[in-house]
C-alpha cells in the first residue's frame, strides 16, 4: 500500500465566500435593495435562498405587503459586498419569476432609510438620569418604565440607532429589538 492510497480523499471545498478575500473586505460597500415581488407563499424563501446559496449575507431584511389589490410586497434588503457583487445580486434577483422590480436605493441620492428600535436599559440613580438625558437628545420615547429600568422607542437612520445603543451600553443596556431598515426613494416617482 503506497502513501497516496493511505491518505483520505480530499473533501470537496465549499464555494468561496465573497467575504473571504482581503480585497473583498477592503472594497465592501453596504447597499439597500428594494425588491417588489408578488405576495405569495415561497417568494421570501426564494429571495433569501439566492443570497445564502451564493454565500452573501443579509444585514437587514424587512417585508410587508404594499399593494393589497395587486398582491405585491416590498422586500427591503441591506447587504454588504463589492460593487460587482451587489450588481450581480441585483441581476440575479431580477431573474426570479415573482420579482417585478429591483432598485438599489443606495445608488439613488434621494433615498430615505429608517429603522425602529426598542432599547431596554437598567439603572438607578445617576445612571437613570443619564439614560433619560441621552434619550431626550436622541428623541427617544419612554414606552415602559419601572423603578429599575426603561424601554425606549427610537426611530431614525440605522447609524443613529447604533450610536444610541453604544451610548446606553455602559449605562446598563439590557437588550435591543430592531425592525430592520425600511427605505423609500424621495420625490413623486415610485421606485
Amino acid at each position: 500500500m503506497n502513501a497516496k492510497s493511505a491518505s483520505p480523499s480530499p473533501t470537496p471545498a465549499s464555494p468561496p465566500s465573497p467575504y473571504s478575500s482581503a480585497f473583498a473586505r477592503e472594497n465592501a460597500e453596504t447597499h439597500t435593495l428594494s425588491v417588489l415581488v408578488d405576495n405569495e407563499p415561497g417568494v421570501l424563501g426564494r429571495v433569501v435562498g439566492l443570497f445564502s446559496g451564493r454565500g452573501y449575507n443579509i444585514d437587514s431584511l424587512t417585508v410587508a405587503e404594499v399593494a393589497h389589490e395587486s398582491h405585491q410586497s416590498r422586500i427591503t434588503i441591506v447587504t454588504t459586498g463589492t460593487p460587482g457583487a451587489i450588481e450581480q445580486i441585483s441581476h440575479q434577483l431580477e431573474r426570479l419569476v415573482p420579482v417585478h422590480k429591483v432598485t438599489d436605493l443606495t445608488l439613488s441620492v434621494r433615498a430615505i432609510e429608517r429603522e425602529l428600535a426598542m432599547v431596554k436599559v437598567a439603572g438607578k440613580g445617576d445612571a437613570r438620569v443619564e439614560a433619560l438625558r441621552l434619550a431626550d437628545a436622541f428623541r427617544a420615547r419612554v414606552i415602559d418604565a419601572t423603578l429599575e429600568s426603561f424601554v425606549f422607542e427610537l426611530t431614525g437612520a440605522p447609524r443613529k440607532i447604533d450610536d444610541f445603543i453604544e451610548l446606553m451600553r455602559p449605562i446598563g443596556l439590557v437588550e435591543v429589538s430592531r425592525t430592520g431598515v425600511a427605505a423609500i426613494s424621495r420625490g413623486p416617482k415610485p421606485i
